[in-house]
């Protein structure tokens, strides 16, 4: 057996928003392997998940246990939105908003930094971020305005993150990672995935490439891993029928079943472990095969 231990590993997971993201099972399982879980979350989406982290409802306990009777339990929170390099890039009406109001710093280079001075540098780093106002809206009915602000959030804030992290991350023992999650519609269409979101993916995954590049002499890694379709809050905003897609994903991939999220939190583990020292720039599929298929 060859075990995988991150204890004493920083890890700064951006993306949760409730308890079925794929980054909350990613968190969870980085926290059994021994690292220090850090959370960066939409200033919106703060109350809610503080929430899911100390509510008494059997649901929400349920889905803070960890395998061996623990509770997943993140070391602290950080609100971060990732539409702004810097404070200075935040428009008026968006300080002024009650949501944001309460918070004097919610920027990428912010919130990276101020992880950094806390807590002595960032080993792990999870890019879990995506959003289109228009994802419900086909390709071809897509405002340039959503179209842009999707490609910023949904790939941008990629190298955004990156650029405020690499110097935190440079030459940690045993080398640093980067985990972005992605989508086979980066590749192929999927006319469901709208807004622009398929070419946000598509960017994504050209950036981490480059970006595995531009940061490999500080022993930095940058991969991403493209899930299958999981029926999550977030898919099923996108689709009221998601589901038909997840059934016919696993009925036409070679394993004949859909994905599990433990099992992406479990690749992303392998991603960010020593095991995975040689690995950088790459995509790994964890779609029960569904990406070699025609249909």
């Amino acid at each position: 057996m060859i075990p995988i231990n991150l204890s004493g590993k920083v890890a700064l997971v951006s993306g949760v928003g409730d308890n079925l993201s794929f980054a909350w099972f990613i968190s969870k399982t980085l926290q059994a392997a021994g690292a220090k879980i850090v959370l960066s979350v939409h200033p919106r989406y703060m109350g809610i998940v503080e929430g899911l982290l100390r509510s008494t409802q059997d649901d929400d306990v349920e889905a803070r246990k960890m395998p061996d009777g623990s509770e997943f339990a993140p070391t602290k929170l950080f609100p971060c939105d990732a539409s702004y390099d810097t404070m200075d890039d935040v428009p008026p009406e968006v300080k002024n908003d009650r949501r944001y109001a309460k918070f004097p710093e919610y920027s990428v280079k912010g919130t990276v930094d101020a992880v950094a001075a806390e807590f002595g540098g960032i080993d792990i780093l999870i890019h879990s971020i995506a959003f289109s106002r228009e994802v419900t809206k086909p390709l071809i009915d897509t405002s340039r305005k959503a179209y842009h602000e999707a490609m910023g959030i949904s790939a941008y804030s990629l190298i955004s993150m990156v650029r405020a992290a690499a110097p935190h991350m440079a030459n940690r023992p045993g080398g640093a990672s980067v985990v972005g999650l992605t989508y086979v519609a980066g590749e192929r269409v999927v006319p469901h995935y709208g807004g622009g979101m398929g070419t946000c993916k598509a960017a994504l995954q050209m950036d981490a490439k480059q970006l595995a590049w531009f940061v490999g002499d500080k022993n930095i890694r940058v991969n991403l891993i493209s899930a299958g379709p999981y029926a999550s809050r977030a898919a099923r905003a996108i689709n009221k029928d998601f589901d038909k897609l997840v059934t016919h994903a696993a009925e036409h991939s070679p394993l004949r079943r859909p994905i599990e999220p433990d099992e992406v939190a479990n690749a992303t583990l392998y991603l960010c472990s020593p095991l995975a020292s040689a690995v950088t720039g790459q995509i790994l599929y964890v779609d029960c095969g569904y990406n070699i298929m025609g249909t």
